[in-house]
């Protein structure tokens, strides 16, 4: 206990108010989304509070679970943690559940869980005990290769179910934590070079639904009644919120369910819509808290690993943030990322615990404890 709570000393109680505030907003703009739609909530309007209420508390368990233990000792295992990382994804490919052409889910009993949505926190773990010894070491492009590869394997995994979001979470993650770990600017010129080359060849990887969102991104009219249906909705409903929205609850894009996905991917424009410019205001400053004191968690790590592990959290937190609202504003193409700690599910909401309770890890253990 002595030790509990001098560890408590350094908890940083802004960020997590800043998180449960989220939290509970989300499940309040869930209750609103799905309330009055009989076609989503089967006749309970409430049956999402309840399921996104039971992941939140797994998800506060998996969180202390995750400070509980120093980071150090986790990052000792993280050759484990990859490889059953690589099995659950391959598990995926033989024995997933589809939905809407995607194979991405594997059922549990009662629990429908998507290994890619975990797969972000093994990969921050394991790619920062792989660049602890390597911090200020990355000078070419040899050096760079075993880390693409580390981070290329689960990427091609998951864009083959197809997950094209997740693999752009992925490189999120890749670039902050080696830019975090002080490469020189020559291999990573090297490697946005031939990234860029490789573009023509990108496209025709792609699967043809997934062509059809980057081309109504450009011009959303071009198929108004298909793949640009939810920008041009998504649109409509942040755009008619004005300053003040139309009132919680009173929303109807969702609430006449003209708005898709609007209690998963497209919550923000429900925010939009019914709480209007003030409503969003106030979220993003909830985000924005969470990556400065994120930011603030890695400067002060204890060390190398530390920093590495906080960078790459805070940079999985502002690309889905980023991607998620641009995407719902018309600015971004569709790529299915949902915003942290507000769209329902309970992968996301069980891996965003778990990363913030990492982090958390970080900032309690930013001073060693001295007997």
């Amino acid at each position: 206990m002595f030790i509990r709570r001098r560890l408590f000393k350094n908890m940083d109680y802004l960020l997590f108010a800043a998180i449960l505030l989220i939290v509970f907003f989300g499940i309040t703009i869930i209750y609103s989304s799905t309330h009055a739609n009989p076609a989503d909530n089967h006749g309970d309007p409430f049956i999402f509070v309840k399921k996104q209420g039971t992941w939140l508390i797994l998800g506060l368990i998996a969180m202390f679970a995750m400070m509980s233990i120093d980071y150090q000792e986790i990052t000792k295992w993280s050759k484990q943690i990859y490889i059953l990382n690589l099995v659950l994804l391959l598990a995926v490919m033989f024995v997933g559940k589809s939905s809407l052409g995607a194979q991405r889910w594997i059922e549990i009993g009662p629990f429908v869980l998507q290994p890619s949505e975990f797969a972000k926190i093994s990969i921050i773990i394991t790619l920062a005990s792989l660049l602890d010894s390597r911090v200020g070491q990355i000078k070419s492009f040899s050096d760079l290769l075993p880390i693409l590869l580390h981070v290329g394997v689960p990427m091609l995994l998951i864009m083959k179910q197809p997950d094209l979001g997740t693999s752009l979470v992925f490189m999120a993650i890749f670039f902050g934590m080696i830019f975090a770990s002080g490469v020189h600017w020559r291999p990573l010129t090297l490697l946005c070079g031939l990234g860029a080359a490789a573009m023509p060849l990108f496209w025709h990887v792609l699967k043809e639904y997934q062509k059809k969102r980057l081309l109504v991104f450009l011009d959303p009219n071009i198929d108004p009644m298909g793949a640009g249906y939810h920008i041009i909705q998504s649109k409509i409903a942040i755009g008619s919120g004005g300053i003040f929205g139309k009132g919680l609850f009173a929303g109807t894009q969702s609430q006449l369910n003209f708005l898709p996905e609007h209690h998963t991917d497209f919550i923000f424009a429900v925010v939009g819509e019914e709480l209007g410019f003030v409503g969003v205001l106030f979220l993003l400053a909830l985000y924005f808290t969470i990556v400065w004191r994120g930011l603030g968690v890695a400067s002060e790590a204890r060390d190398n690993l530390g920093m590495l592990l906080a960078v790459g959290i805070i940079s999985m937190f502002i690309f889905h943030v980023l991607v998620n609202i641009g995407m719902n504003s018309g600015i971004m193409p569709v790529t299915g990322i949902p915003l942290p700690f507000m769209s329902y599910g309970g992968s996301a909401m069980l891996t965003n615990m778990m990363a913030m309770g990492l982090l958390f890890n970080v900032c309690l253990r930013k001073q060693k404890i001295l007997f």
